[in-house]
Parts: structure tokens; sequence; C-alpha cells
């Protein structure tokens, strides 16, 4: 059967794996099905500790984006040890300080909304960066999103304008690398997932059941399918996709007036001792 997405015999360099349920890893594995090398990165040695049996005999370096100079130490480490080039990039980090519960966007922190950015978006600029040198000429780079950069749940906080700087970066990066190269930088823009980090955002649960009943097809999406994305960008398949946003979230973004949703919130409410019903 022909190599349809021709990943065998490349490498690829996947940031931001986690646990056995995050889009890092799901995408990491799909790699290695189709025949790729995956070098895989995490954030710290305890989090390298956690998955040492799942990634025996892989190649597992640690690096925490938010300490300045980490990209270019994991890409100097990278090819020290004899990798590359690089014929791709994933970047599925994100981070955001909710300690304190969540505030209206105008009570943000600074701290906290600095702090968010640097990680979650202008790593990607550091990452990039880091790895111009060992990059394939036609390598693709490819970072995790949000379906929706206009209207984001409330209890997202102000992840919204930190993805949105992520999505304008990776456009800015795919002009700025033109200039003498053919990679490409793209993001995939997820809808929500049932994940350990979602796992962790007071009031997730309600968000995602309420998006499922948006989807076209009354499910939600599997981390699966947003890694099956990933991985169609990774590979020479996708090479007129470059600085766009491929949004996977099954129909929701095009489905905010569903019948079933608009009857049961519109449906009156009965308030006891109360004879006329409010709507």
């Amino acid at each position: 059967m022909p190599d349809f997405l021709n990943l065998t015999g490349k490498t690829f360099v996947v940031l931001g794996v986690a646990n056995r349920k995050s889009v890092a890893w799901f995408t990491a594995k799909t790699l290695e099905e189709q025949g790729a090398t995956v070098i895989y990165s995490v954030r710290s040695p305890a989090r390298k500790a956690s998955l040492e049996a799942q990634l025996a005999g892989k190649s597992v370096f640690v690096c925490d984006v938010e300490a300045e100079g980490a990209a270019e130490l994991l890409a100097a480490e990278i090819v020290a040890a004899g990798h590359g080039p690089i014929h791709g990039i994933v970047h599925s980090i994100a981070f955001a300080n909710y300690s304190e519960g969540f505030k209206p966007f105008h009570a943000t922190k600074r701290k906290d909304f600095l702090q968010a950015t640097a990680i979650s978006a202008f790593s990607l600029v550091e990452v990039a960066n880091a790895f111009k040198p060992f990059l394939a000429r036609n390598a693709s780079v490819v970072t995790i999103g949000i379906s929706s950069l206009q209207v984001t749940p409330d209890n997202y906080g102000y992840m919204g304008p930190i993805k949105a700087a992520l999505d304008s970066a990776s456009r800015f990066l795919a002009k700025s690398f033109s200039a003498d190269s053919e990679v490409r930088f793209n993001v995939v823009g997820s809808g929500p997932l049932k994940t350990s980090a979602s796992a962790g955002i007071p009031g997730y649960l309600e968000s995602y059941l309420y998006a499922e009943k948006l989807t076209f097809r009354k499910r939600n999406l599997s981390t699966q399918e947003v890694a099956n994305t990933v991985v169609f960008l990774l590979s020479d398949r996708s090479s007129g996709l470059n600085a766009t946003t491929v949004t996977v979230d099954a129909g929701l973004g095009s489905n905010f007036f569903d019948a079933e949703i608009v009857r049961l919130a519109m449906r009156p409410v009965i308030v006891p001792g109360n004879p006329n019903p409010k709507i």
C-alpha cells in the first residue's frame, strides 16, 4: 500500500508531551505508526520520570520554555544527539494561572498574562528561531490553537487573547521564514477536548457537554481526530497550506442556533408561587 503521507524515515520534534491523554501524545504515536522518528520534549525532569515506562527507548529531552534560552538548548541537545534534519515540529504547549479562580478579563493580572503569553504563544517564536538552522527546507511547524478566537467560554479565562496571539505569531513566522525557506507554519484550531489539562479548569465539564450538543453529530471531538489533522499538516500532502488555521470542531462553530439548544434556552421557567412563567 502506498505511503500516502510520505512520513516514513522523517524526523519530528513534538513539544508538550504531558501524558497519554494529551494532543502531543496522540500526535507522536500516530507519527510513529506512519514510520516517522519522534523526538519527545517534556516540561520537567519529573514529567520525564512519569513517562519513563511509556517512552522507554525513545529520545526524550527536557525543555521548560518559560526559562530563557531553553529552546536554544533543546535544539543544541537534539542535534548533538545526532538527530537531523528535522522535518517538522509540533508545538503543543499552553499554560495559564487559574489559582485565584476566574476573574473578568479586565481584572487579569499583568504577571499572569505575561507568563501565559511567554509560555503559550511566544515560545513558538523561540522554538522556530532555535531550530531554524536544523530544519529541512520544506519542514512543517504545527501549533495547537482553539476553534474560535472570537467567542470563548467564560471559564477559559484570559487564554482567548493569548491563543489569538499564538495564531497571529504562526502567520508572521510563515512570512518571516519564507524569505529563505519553504518552511510552513499552520495552526490546528481545536474544539473542546477531554484532556488532563482541561480537567483542571473549573467548570470545564459543563462547557464540554454544551459544546457536544452543538456539534452536528452530537458527539464531541476525540483527541485522536485532532492529532490526525496535525499529522496531515506535518506531511507533504498539505504542502499547499501555509499561514492558516484548520478548524477541527465537528461543526461546533457553525451550529450556534441548533434547534434543540434554542428550544431548551427558551423553555419557560416556572417560579414557585408565581403564576406567570418567565423566559
